[in-house]
């Protein structure tokens, strides 16, 4: 039965769980549906599409089995959910370039306008979403929205929103760690929240029922390193100026299949670079190596804004923290000239990397022995 009038819609009528995070985006779909469907409505209560399709045409009938069902009035004249679960088919893709994809969509996002009708609720789900088009801003602006996404470990700062991930998911699962413990497990598994939870699940059994906290050892025992964890301990490295340690990981990010321009794009030159700002910040205005480097945060809060403005910062406009913090832990073992020097050196290898003849490999070990050495 077709509804003849519909109410404006509401937030609460309408929710929306998207992200590039699957994992976490069907746990809060899960939940929402929970709470979405109207009790005691039986098997009429909630109706879910399957919003995986294999090609458009797939997408466009998925599309308008949903149009159609926000559209009819619920059984009996009770009420119901309606969920398109899973959807695929909203991102840069193929199939979500297609026309009758974005025809079909935009037909969604008016059907929304208009309002459901009285007792109808709408939950979509969707990992693959293109945040540059229309239908995810005016999906903004009809309902509530949560976005999940994996975090992108290329981008300044991710160690702090990784840390934030792992305290959340500790905290959901009931497992203590010591922070330390907590900062390497966050490194370890790149801020991925099934990996965070599957090592947790590990942890847990580790421990028992002995009801400590987890430390630095059952971590570094219990859990592998993912490619970014091996980025993060090389910059570590080198800031020991561990030289066999940093030629060791270099060995083992080459093993993995990494780019040599994209190791020293992303380990080696961020490195020197907050190495080189920490130092000379420290130097000027007479600063001490922090005990942890969350706490070089609050230091930095301390000076005036001229003092820091300077300094390499997240995606958010933010100082990044945390990576000025590791820096400032290691930034005693160099001097200044060192640190300038290096600089230099990066840069040196960076145009040998593009103009020499010499094996790309042979010139990064090269500069590692050269940055590391007293």
């Amino acid at each position: 039965m077709s509804a003849a009038k519909a109410k404006p819609v509401a937030s609460a009528a309408f929710q929306a769980v998207l992200g590039s995070d699957d994992a976490e985006v069907k746990r809060a779909a899960r939940a929402l549906c929970d709470t979405m469907t109207p009790a005691g409505g039986g098997d009429f209560a909630c109706e879910i599409i399957d919003g995986t399709a294999a090609n458009a045409s797939e997408a466009a009938t998925r599309i308008r089995q949903t149009i159609d069902a926000l559209q009819t009035f619920p059984f009996f004249g009770g009420e119901k959910l309606v969920w398109l679960k899973s959807a695929n088919f909203m991102g840069d893709t193929v199939t979500g370039r297609a026309a009758d994809v974005l025809e079909g969509l935009e037909t969604l996002v008016e059907t929304l306008s208009a309002g459901l009708p009285g007792g109808v609720r709408f939950l979509l789900s969707a990992t693959e979403v293109d945040k540059r088009r229309s239908f995810y801003k005016a999906i903004g602006k009809l309902g509530k929205v949560a976005v999940f996404d994996k975090l992108d470990t290329s981008k300044s700062g991710w160690e702090e929103a990784a840390m934030d991930i792992a305290r959340n998911v500790a905290e959901q699962v009931g497992v203590r760690l010591k922070h330390d413990a907590l900062e390497l497990l966050a490194i370890r598994t790149g801020g991925d929240r099934r990996t965070i939870n599957s090592e947790l699940e590990k942890l847990a059994l580790y421990i028992g029922d002995a009801g400590r906290e987890a430390t630095v050892a059952d971590v570094a025992l219990l859990v592998p390193m993912t490619a970014e964890a091996v980025i993060f301990e090389l910059g570590n490295a080198l800031a020991s100026r561990n030289t066999s340690g940093a030629l060791a990981l270099l060995q083992q990010l080459l093993a993995q299949k990494e780019s040599v321009i994209g190791i020293l794009l992303v380990a080696i030159i961020p490195t020197f670079r907050n190495l080189l700002a920490v130092k000379d910040l420290m130097e000027r205005h007479k600063l001490t190596r922090p005990a942890q480097a969350f706490f070089f945060g609050k230091t930095l809060e301390k000076l005036p804004p001229q003092a820091t403005e300077h300094l390499p910062r997240k995606k958010d406009g933010t100082v990044n923290a945390f990576a000025l913090g590791i820096a400032a832990q290691h930034a005693h073992r160099f001097s200044l000239k060192e640190l300038r020097a290096a600089q230099k050196a990066v840069l040196e290898a960076n145009v040998a990397l593009v103009t020499s003849a010499k094996g790309p490999e042979g010139l990064l070990e090269e500069l590692i022995i050269r940055l590391t050495a007293a």
